[in-house]
């Protein structure tokens, strides 16, 4: 599935992941292959992501992602 973090200043990240955990307002939740439509803000924390078997972590302040069809785009406050 597709991940695009970007941020007002600039684009994070743009690729393909096996799996993202985002920091919802309601606690912390995991998105995988075929995940149902969805749009949720961010609170402060981590997105962490595995992209060719590295885990990664993007530290943000705020936002909001929405997920459609495998692709998640998150819109953050870095």
């Amino acid at each position: 599935m597709k991940l695009i973090i970007y941020s007002p200043e600039k684009t994070v990240f743009d690729g393909e992941v096996s799996l993202c955990e985002v920091p919802g307002k309601k606690g912390r939740f995991t998105i995988l292959q075929n995940h149902d439509s969805i749009i949720t803000t961010l609170q402060p924390g981590n997105i962490r992501y595995v992209t060719d078997g590295k885990e990664v972590l993007q530290s943000v302040r705020s936002g909001y992602v929405e997920v459609k069809k495998n692709v998640i785009s998150a819109c953050v406050h870095l």
